[in-house]
């Protein structure tokens, strides 16, 4: 029997980073429990099947005096418009736009997006709107968001909300990797159905995780959600309309800000001042480490918390780099 060994210039096999198209690349190490039980195998497309894995890949740096896309790399049904200047306050930052070809999440979906933001850029990226999770018959979806900012960074990932359709079941994970001196503005926010239909909490599950670590992988914070309506037997969505869940609202939002341009302590009491004549239930906290703060909206109708996400964006923004927050010109 011949071995043939690797040339001396090649990592290990074992070191090497899967490629785009390999299960370890687009699937998470770890799909939570309430999401894996649903999983099977569709009698449609299944897992990785052309059109079931969406990839996209951004590399922003600071190019002449602002901050430039300049690695780029997409697969259906992820995409992006191009990067837009329209901010009259920083116009060194783009604008960019998340898109899908699909229109909507599906089972067996598979998606990934890495947001990678070089030291000294700026940058806002958002969806061109709502994310919308359709009903499920075999298996689940799963989306993950990698952002890294480097030294000096100012990201802000501020994404439209994610709707699940009756029967639904998809996982969403966001991991920030920001360098101690970058600062990164993240929210999330998720109905608990198509409102306007009349349906709430119709889907199966939805589950979330938001991971906050350093450039080493150090873990510094974790914000779980899990939503399951039907584990308690005859209550229809007994499990998630609890005091210490959603209380009977049907929108939630979080508002993470991750900066050491301000005390924790002061952008926790800018963002309660923020919400105090609201009427909305809120809570706030700091980040541990003091690396910043955040918050959890809860309300009945998207326009309100929507607007109470944008008032703290706002009021954030002043208080971190100078100049308000920009009209994204969306309808």
């Amino acid at each position: 029997m011949s071995v043939v060994a690797d040339p001396p210039h090649t990592p290990p096999r074992a070191l090497l980073p899967p490629a785009r198209l390999e299960a370890a690349h687009y699937e998470p190490p770890r799909v939570p429990l309430e999401v894996l039980r649903h999983s099977s195998v569709p009698d449609t497309l299944g897992v990785g099947r052309p059109g079931k894995v969406g990839l996209l890949e951004l590399g922003f740096e600071r190019v002449g005096g602002r901050t430039e896309l300049v690695r780029h790399y997409q697969k259906s049904p992820l995409q992006i418009m191009r990067p837009l200047y329209f901010d009259p306050y920083r116009p060194d930052l783009p604008v960019t736009f998340l898109m899908s070809t699909g229109g909507g999440v599906i089972q067996a979906d598979r998606l990934r997006t890495d947001l990678s933001f070089g030291p000294g850029t700026a940058g806002h990226v958002t969806t061109q709107a709502a994310t919308k999770v359709y009903r499920m018959e075999h298996d689940y979806a799963v989306a993950q968001t990698f952002l890294t900012a480097g030294a000096d960074a100012y990201v802000e990932y501020l994404p439209d909300p994610v709707i699940p359709y009756v029967d639904s079941r998809f996982y969403q994970r966001t991991v920030i990797t920001a360098d101690p001196t970058a600062t990164v503005l993240v929210s999330e926010t998720v109905l608990t159905g198509r409102l306007a239909h009349g349906e709430r909490n119709a889907y199966q599950v939805f589950a979330s995780d938001f991971e906050l670590r350093r450039p080493g992988g150090e873990l510094v914070a974790l914000d779980t959600v899990r939503l399951e309506p039907g584990r308690i037997p005859g209550r229809d969505g007994g499990s998630v309309d609890g005091p210490a869940v959603l209380a009977g609202r049907s929108v939630m939002a979080c508002f993470f800000a991750v900066s050491p341009l301000a005390p924790a302590r002061e952008l926790a009491d800018l963002m309660h001042a923020t919400l105090a004549a609201g009427g909305l239930p809120y809570g706030v906290s700091v980040l541990p480490q003091d690396c910043g703060a955040w918050v959890r909206v809860l309300g009945e109708h998207t326009e309100a918390v929507t607007r109470a996400l944008g008032a703290v964006w706002d009021a954030v923004r002043r208080r971190l780099i100078g100049v308000p927050a920009p009209d994204l010109r969306k309808t």
